[in-house]
């Protein structure tokens, strides 16, 4: 089962779930808060003793949006912004009655999510579609996200070249950035600009408390809908805006197959490459790649579950892909970019008009990795050939709450092809919201491949209505697949099949005085059919759970349903029981505990399973940290226990200094069968161990030094004893150089 919680971005999106409620109301005259030209030096040190800070504007956060419904915040916060002719200035001057208990550490960028923070959103376009996120923990250390407002989704990947410092001071913490125009895209216009700016701060105590300037109601689904306007930064200037990034990347890799068995190696493997990127206008970046790093520094998260037989997806982590990848989401995931494994080069456009935005990125792939779907299943094939893969995304407004979308995919190779092409629409007023999206692809697979269809082609569409208020919230969407419908650069594992959905729910606001804050019922119903008309699944689940003391959610879920395998119908169902809490400053602890009938697939026997999962996150002092994972699924029947499996990852952080961190992973898998509960052959048991030790010096994003090695090993019923089976070590790389 994927494992989510410590995924860095949780917190952020908890502290904002409630801020992104924002009811659409019809325009109406808004006061417009001037940004003014600086004219003195500001050095961001922390200290807000430049005397160019008193050009600036001055900017009280006085709502706290969360918990609280737009009540007075329990501390002050001050922003000041102010620009030159390159840059956008801020400063924050967060006060807090008792200094010893701030809450932050030092740590990684887009790693104090946990901490207190101060911050700002800039939609820059001013068109509620996608906004920067700038936030600063009281040590400097940096996290800035790109979050669309369509699907309230945040990405922390993005990684923006700016400055920050920050500092303790006997009455709370100042903060001081600089973002540089150069890392910002908006209007190209003469003039004035204007942009909609939220300022930010997150003040966790027994609860999270969230602070904003401006007034966030409850209900509805558009945060930047309220944000405040800011007009200024006339004759502005990017520079040249263009960015040279070399990188090399040096590994020797070995394995073996036995514990007395030689290691094999192709020896020292030396990869040079290039990025460059090139704004010629704030609207319009181009990027090229030649012989891209897409190497991956740091361990994916564990995972294992026996009760899917779909492949399990992990997230992009390549900088290339991850840059702009906003710019391509659609309904459907037609693009899943770790499909493209081994490119050779790459060449990508990203922009946005006056109405619209879009994205193009061609690329030429060593070889080709696909994602075979089917009704019920889905798993990886290699082609050993290379692929030229084009993919092309348009999105045009049409009024400020509808917008159409056009999307491409195509992936061509020897006697082999995939191409996807469809349309999508956004329509979005008050409460409600519809979604909609039409797909074909038309594709040829080489015989040897043994398909049953070698040329499928087929449709996907789907359907989405949403409703959000204070207190209630529903949704409702279906969606068809046809069985020879391809998406061989995304990641649509299941074909053949149409499904429903209805649900909804209800919140519970509790005043601020109280122990617990929020109460959340939810409850849907779905159905899924074959496409010849056979019930895959009928499932009917219901949510219960509180926010509360200490930053603790505690809930109870249930599920029951009917579910298709192997020719007949079987039925699971499972009680859930879930809480995490953050007891104090640098603690998080949580878990989960499921129980209940379900199947066997390996069997096509029902048992009962069970399910556990543990996970703490532990910061010691300032710059250490232990983040660990446990959790385990289980299944008796017949008698016995058919299957255990455990799965271990923990990780140790060491932040030496802002630049400096050592990082130590170690990730292990334990799997017990009993054969005779199996009619065919399986391992009794299987056992797999790795470590992966990594040290990195970042200066910024784009200039930064990596070097590790890695361990693993494993055991099973042909190889009793545990033996390493894998090693190498590697140094990356590289330099951002800005001419």
């Amino acid at each position: 089962m994927p494992s989510h919680h410590d995924d860095p971005m949780t917190p952020i999106r908890t502290a904002l779930a409630l801020a992104t409620l924002a009811f659409v109301f019809p325009a109406a005259a808004q006061e417009v808060t001037r940004i003014p030209h600086l004219d003195g030096e500001i050095v961001i040190d922390g200290v807000l003793d430049d005397a160019a800070w008193s050009q600036a504007t001055p900017v009280e956060l006085n709502y706290e949006i969360s918990p609280g419904d737009n009540v007075a915040p329990p501390v002050r916060t001050t922003m000041r912004i102010a620009s030159t002719r390159d840059a956008l200035y801020l400063s924050f001057h967060a006060q807090d009655p008792d200094p010893s208990k701030i809450r932050a550490h030092l740590t990684d960028r887009d790693g104090a999510y946990r901490d207190e923070f101060v911050g700002v959103m800039l939609d820059t376009f001013d068109d509620h579609r996608r906004n920067y996120e700038f936030f600063v923990n009281p040590f400097g250390v940096q996290m800035d996200l790109i979050r669309e407002e369509a699907t309230g989704n945040e990405d922390d990947s993005w990684d923006g070249l700016w400055t920050s410092a920050g500092r303790v001071t006997a009455d709370g913490y100042d903060v001081e950035i600089r973002i540089p125009f150069s890392t910002l895209r908006f209007r190209d216009t003469e003039g004035a600009k204007r942009w909609g700016v939220i300022g930010f701060r997150s003040y966790p105590r027994n609860v999270r408390h969230q602070i904003a300037n401006v007034v966030v109601p409850r209900g509805g689904n558009c945060l930047m809908c309220q944000a405040a306007k800011f007009e200024g930064m006339e004759g502005v200037q990017q520079g040249r805006n263009i960015e040279v990034v070399p990188t090399l990347t040096m590994t020797n890799a070995q394995t073996r197959d036995r514990a007395d068995g030689d290691w094999h190696g192709d020896g020292v493997q030396i990869e040079p490459g290039v990025d460059v990127s090139w704004a010629p206008s704030p609207n319009l970046t181009l990027n090229a790649t030649i012989n891209p790093d897409f190497s991956q520094v740091e361990s994916d998260q564990a995972q294992l579950d026996l009760t899917t037989n779909f492949a399990l997806y992990f997230p992009e982590k390549r900088p290339f892909f991850m840059e702009g990848a906003d710019y391509f989401n659609t309904p459907f995931q037609v693009l899943y970019t770790r499909q493209i494994a081994d490119p050779d080069y790459g060449l990508r456009v990203t922009g946005r008009t006056g109405s619209g935005a879009y994205g193009a990125f061609v690329a030429r792939d060593a070889i080709t990795q696909l994602l075979v779907p089917g009704v019920l299943g889905s798993g990886f094939e290699i082609l050993e050939q290379p692929a030229d893969v084009l993919v092309a995304r348009y999105r045009h407004d049409l009024n400020a709450s509808t917008s159409i979308g056009l999307v491409t995919t195509a992936r061509h190779g020897d006697d082999y092809r995939n191409d996807v092409a469809g349309v999508d629409g956004r329509w979005q007023h008050g409460s409600h919201t519809v979604v909609a999206q039409l797909l074909r692809s038309d594709s040829q697979y080489p015989l040897q491949l043994g398909f049953d269809d070698a040329a499928p082609t087929g449709n996907a569409w789907r359907a989405a209505y949403d409703y959000e208020t204070r207190n209630w919230f529903a949704s409702t969407w279906h969606e068809q697949v046809d069985p020879g419908f391809r998406a061989d650069l995304g990641f649509i594992g299941q074909v053949g099949y149409d499904k429903s959905l209805v649900g909804g729910g209800y919140n519970w606001f509790f005043d601020k005085g109280s122990k617990i804050n929020r109460v959340q019922l939810y409850t849907d119903y779905d159905i899924t059919h074959r496409f010849d008309g056979q019930l895959l699944e009928r499932e009917l689940e219901a949510r219960l759970q509180a926010n509360g003391p200490m930053q603790s959610t505690v809930g109870i879920q249930g599920m029951t349903r009917d579910r298709f395998w192997n020719g007949r119908l079987f039925g699971e169902s499972y009680v859930n029981l879930f809480a995490n809490a953050t007891p104090r400053s640098g603690m998080q602890i949580g878990g989960n505990f499921r129980f209940g009938p379900q199947i066997d697939l390996a069997a096509s026997r029902r048992g009962q399973g069970r399910f556990f999962d543990i996970y703490g996150n532990f910061s010691i002092g300032l710059g250490l940290s232990f983040n660990v994972d446990l959790f385990q699924q289980s299944l008796r029947r017949d008698g016995g226990t058919a299957f255990e499996a455990t799965v271990l990852d923990t990780r140790l952080a060491w932040q030496l200094d802002p630049r400096q961190r050592l990082r130590l992973t170690v990730q292990a898998s334990n799997v017990d069968k009993d054969p005779a509960l199996y009619a065919h052959p399986v391992n009794r048991h299987a056992r797999d161990v790795g470590a992966q030790l990594v040290y990195s010096y970042k200066v910024n994003p784009r200039t930064a030094v990596y070097a590790g090695g890695a361990l693993g090993g494993f055991l099973d019923d042909e190889h009793r004893d545990l033996f390493a089976s894998n090693r190498g070590v590697f140094v990356k790389l590289s330099y951002g150089w800005q001419p």
